[in-house]
């Protein structure tokens, strides 16, 4: 994983919070369904697709949210590397990992 990676980010403000949504360039647009769990997860453009960054980028983003929701591969890993989400935390739905956290 390099600055070749690209994720989208978009930043929202909402009664006080900063909210990032980041997803990896390759799972926008994605409708994951897990039947047995019961899951649908709809990886929505409208909500995830801001600016197309490179991952350092996304990473000093999600850095300065106080709620996160992110998905796919290389964002959650680097999430999880920088300390951001705990890998516990992580759910995989059809494969795809997503995760969501707050800082208090």
């Amino acid at each position: 994983m390099g600055s070749r990676v690209r994720v989208y980010v978009k930043r929202y403000e909402v009664q006080g919070e900063v909210v990032v949504a980041a997803c990896d360039e390759d799972v926008l647009g994605l409708r994951l369904v897990d039947q047995e769990a019961n899951v649908v997860l709809d990886i929505d453009p409208r909500f995830y697709k801001g600016d197309l960054v490179d991952i350092e980028k996304a990473v000093e983003v999600l850095s300065n949210a106080t709620i996160g929701n992110i998905a796919g591969e290389n964002i959650v890993r680097i999430a999880i590397d920088r300390g951001l989400v705990h890998p516990e935390a992580v759910l995989r739905v059809k494969g795809v990992p997503v995760a969501m956290f707050t800082r208090i």
